[in-house]
């Protein structure tokens, strides 16, 4: 019987997250029944937990810095353990906005302005006429996301409150407007496309994990043009970042002026009870547990 590590939890910012997404998959794995199933909340001495459980594969459950941006991925290459989802470079380069956009743009993928800015720099002035929003360049979850409305003074408040995290490293992206989308990848093929409607002003953390933050459309209510759109792109990014087993496209849709466009790749996307891809694997009949058996099938070493 395959000896299955799903790894989870961490200390980034999404730890609870991953937490929440690390405890599904393992339930789901031992569903099955086809595989001996160990659950491991990641410490920075992973390489010693994991030369400890001595797996055949890993599912890696991890979300946020560190887990979801290569750097984990890297230490499972040198440890040669296959694993799930994205190798070393297309996690890295998914989990920078900055980095993945340019990747985008070469790919004819419809991207928004932004301009690369200092948190000192963004408190000060506006480093584009608003509505624009502030991002960190390497969080998930819409972590540290600001959005500045037209009329609004620099977000000086937030930015250099002493409760921010995030860094001094920014992103100020032009603001879409419209309709919030989200389609999911499995392997070479596009799932469907959800769209979140949320149940407050912004699809922040409490939105997309809180039960009841948000109302997911599934499959969205677009016409047919837009749905093939978003989802030719979801699997052009998924492609042209170099990724690999499941990921997640999230998208705008600005639908007065009938235009699309990328948000980020997730090379890790949640697994929790309210979680997108989940949901969609469902409404084309994969049961969660079927996903997940995918998902330790698909593992490999090299990534």
């Amino acid at each position: 019987m395959k000896r299955v590590a799903v790894i989870f939890g961490g200390w980034s910012s999404e730890r609870e997250v991953s937490l929440s997404s690390g405890k599904a998959m393992a339930r789901a794995a031992r569903e099955t029944g086809k595989y001996e199933v160990l659950e491991i909340d990641a410490t920075r001495n992973l390489s010693e937990q994991l030369k400890e459980a001595k797996p055949d594969v890993i599912l890696n459950g991890l979300h946020g810095p560190w887990g979801e941006d290569g750097c984990v991925q890297g230490l499972l290459e040198i440890l040669q353990i296959p694993y799930s989802h994205s190798g070393v470079a297309a996690s890295a380069v998914a989990m920078d906005k900055r980095k993945s956009k340019a990747v985008y743009a070469q790919n004819q993928i419809e991207i928004a302005a932004d301009v690369k800015v200092t948190r000192e720099e963004a408190s000060a002035e506006h480093p584009l006429p608003p509505p624009y929003v502030i991002k960190p360049i390497a969080e998930g979850s819409s972590f540290g996301v600001v959005i500045v409305r037209e009329g609004a003074n620099a977000p000086a408040d937030k930015l250099m409150a002493d409760s921010w995290v995030y860094g001094d490293n920014l992103m100020a992206e032009e603001y879409i407007p419209g309709r919030e989308l989200s389609v999911g990848v499995m392997g070479d093929r596009a799932l469907c496309v959800t769209e979140i409607i949320p149940l407050r002003e912004f699809y922040d953390f409490d939105a997309k994990y809180a039960s009841g933050g948000s109302r997911h459309v599934v499959p969205a209510d677009l016409p047919g043009r837009v749905t093939q759109a978003a989802m030719e792109a979801a699997i052009k990014a998924h492609q042209a970042l170099g990724c690999r087993g499941v990921t997640r496209s999230d998208f705008r849709y600005d639908d007065e002026r009938d235009r699309l466009v990328i948000l980020e790749t997730n090379t890790q996307p949640g697994m929790t009870p309210t979680s997108l891809v989940p949901e969609q694997a469902a409404s084309l009949g994969i049961s969660f547990a079927d996903l997940v058996e995918w998902m330790i099938e698909d593992a490999s070493c090299p990534r």
